[in-house]
């Protein structure tokens, strides 16, 4: 009986941290997830780019805004493609254990994911080890 019970709690131990990494919270504002910036802009025209609020999706509870309804389409087809890594908070932060706002103009593509930073300045900083600082934060944001 009590190996059956370890059993249980280790199983709903899975199930709630599986839950969890489901509803990573995102960066939001009272514009939108990351500011109201079209996560796919970054992607296509390699630049950061307001949305419009005409053209919307809801994901992982947050409200994305898009330039165009291709954009759109692309994000909602795939949105982990899309979506900035740890909810769009600040990469470097997440590699200091913290979930930092961000500036949209602060920002990489690495390996094919978005990445923001909380200014130019401390993405400078991350640019320095990109690798380890990915490292870090996605070690950090898997324990949150």
């Amino acid at each position: 009986m009590k190996v059956f019970f370890v059993s249980m709690i280790v199983l709903f131990s899975i199930v709630v941290n599986a839950q969890k990494a489901k509803e990573a919270p995102i960066f939001s504002t009272k514009d939108g997830a990351i500011k109201g910036y079209d996560p796919v802009a970054y992607f296509i025209s390699s630049q950061p780019t307001k949305g419009l609020k005409a053209i919307s999706h809801s994901w992982n509870g947050a409200t994305w805004y898009f330039t165009s309804e291709a954009n759109k389409k692309l994000f909602a087809d795939n949105p982990e493609k899309y979506a900035p890594q740890y909810g769009g908070y600040c990469a470097y932060g997440w590699a200091q254990g913290y979930a930092v706002k961000i500036e949209a103009d602060a920002w990489a593509i690495v390996d094919g994911k978005l990445y923001l930073n909380y200014n130019k300045s401390v993405q400078k900083d991350w640019d320095k080890d990109r690798a380890g600082y990915i490292k870090k934060a996605d070690d950090n944001f898997k324990r949150k």
